[in-house]
């Protein structure tokens, strides 16, 4: 009993820095549930085109979030040691590649546009996901700028600031749905671009959100005042990107094949897809508390690591997987219990005109939601594995086994049991249960494999 207090007495320290980073995760996919839910109501066609367009942007999006990532660990170390200059420096170089990084991935995106017409795609959903995706293609600039400024402040172990924004984000975002998805007040009835519209407008408001936030708090003064994007450094900027490139890969493979799945969807029809829709909002829900505690094991590991407290960097880090498996555990009770009533969320279950499409929809969904309770503990215990590990800054091999897991394990059985079997969605499902399973197991060797050796060489 005295070696698992040894553990659970830092339950309390990592919810308090994984709660605020779990409800703006949750705020950046509460802004997908709401576009989900609200364009839910004018029908499944629309449902899949969101879908399908955000899909495009997800990808994208990955390797923004994942690319930032790097700041917080190189931020948390230098806290860690009592660096000032050097933090101050890492916001500065860490923002203007940000910066660039979102301009980049939305002009990838545009390109990319075309192959929109060669998925195999309902036409239907082809002829509206295509305005939809070039306003959400523009907002992932604010976005990734967003994300620099987020994981700094995490790496000062300051959380809250970016869930405040992100709250803000959320009413924007669903202030304007409903004004201009059905056109209430006189507004114009917009469809699926009112949703792109507010997802834009509330992502600007969140990057210039956070930044007042900081202007205004004495905590971020050495760093904020007198803000300067000059001088740069190349040394800085090499540090970031071995870090960021590697992490950006890492979100990239798992986004990837998850929009493997909306696509091999699609190809099943617009109800199938519209289901994988439902049942991959739900999951990333949950997926984002995993996230949260990922990013408490970031911080902790990285402060550990500048600190050279190798015994207290493992025994942390062993208390955030233990309190990640139980929560996961929680989970995916909850998702077998709901299966059946949590997709009527997304659907206007009484229309007379969508009943057949909306009753298929309702029966995959809970399908694909048994599946998903199953991965819920996989899920949960590989992002915390991979905050842990980018907490040491080890991020070469994590990204090799995130490649084999999701594109040599997960994605070859999701193919082969999704579109060459009778399973369909359901197969492509039990594609990814085996990816984050193989993903979790060897990710969290990793983790305590370089760990032991610190731990070795410190002694």
């Amino acid at each position: 009993m005295a070696h698992l207090t040894a553990y659970t007495r830092e339950f309390r320290t990592n919810f308090k820095l994984a709660s605020p980073v779990i409800l703006g995760m949750l705020g950046h996919t509460f802004v997908s549930f709401a576009d989900n839910v609200m364009v839910g109501q004018l029908g499944t066609a629309e449902l899949a085109a969101v879908s399908l367009g955000n899909s495009f942007v997800f990808v994208a999006m990955s390797l923004g979030i994942g690319f930032s990532t790097a700041i917080t660990p190189l931020v948390a170390e230098a806290d860690g040691a009592g660096e000032e200059a050097q933090v101050r420096r890492l916001l500065r170089h860490g923002l203007v590649l940000c910066t660039l990084l979102g301009l980049l991935l939305f002009g990838v995106v545009l390109l990319a546009k075309p192959l929109i017409h060669h998925m195999k795609q309902p036409p239907e959903v082809v002829t509206l996901a295509l305005p939809y995706l070039d306003l959400v293609a523009l907002s992932l600039v604010p976005l990734v700028m967003f994300q620099a400024l987020k994981q700094f402040s995490e790496g000062l172990s300051q959380t809250r600031y970016p869930m405040y924004a992100t709250i803000v984000a959320n009413v924007i975002n669903i202030t304007l749905n409903y004004l201009l998805i059905f056109g209430h007040f006189g507004f114009p009835k917009m469809g699926v671009v009112g949703a792109a519209i507010g997802t834009l407008v509330s992502r600007i408001g969140m990057c210039l959100f956070l930044w007042y936030l900081f202007r205004g708090r004495s905590a971020f003064d050495p760093y904020v005042k007198h803000f300067r994007f000059r001088p740069i450094q190349k040394a800085i900027l090499r540090r970031i990107m071995a870090l960021g490139f590697p992490s950006a890969l890492q979100f990239f493979f798992e986004v990837a094949i998850f929009t493997a799945a909306i696509w091999m969807s699609g190809t099943l029809g617009k109800n199938p897809q519209a289901a994988n829709q439902i049942a991959l909002n739900l999951s990333s829900m949950t997926f984002m508390v995993g996230t949260g505690l990922g990013v408490a094991a970031m911080i902790r590991v990285g402060n550990q690591l500048g600190q050279r407290n190798f015994p207290e960097l493992r025994r942390i880090a062993s208390s955030i997987f233990l309190m990640t498996l139980l929560t996961m555990m929680v989970f995916a009770g909850l998702f077998l219990l709901g299966r059946h009533w949590l997709p009527t969320l997304y659907l206007d279950i009484s229309d007379p005109v969508n009943r057949l499409d909306n009753a298929e929809v309702l029966g995959i969904a809970a399908q694909l939601l048994g599946v998903a309770a199953l991965f819920q503990i996989s899920d949960g215990m590989q992002v915390v594995a991979l905050g842990a590990l980018r907490g040491l800054q080890d991020v070469r091999i994590p990204t090799l086994i995130t490649f084999v897991a999701y594109w040599l394990i997960g994605f070859p059985i999701s193919y082969l049991l999704g579109l060459h079997t009778g399973l369909e969605s359901t197969g492509i499902w039990i594609g990814l249960l085996a990816g984050l399973t193989a993903s979790s197991i060897m990710l969290y060797l990793r983790f305590r494999n370089r760990s032991g050796l610190l731990l070795r060489a410190g002694a």
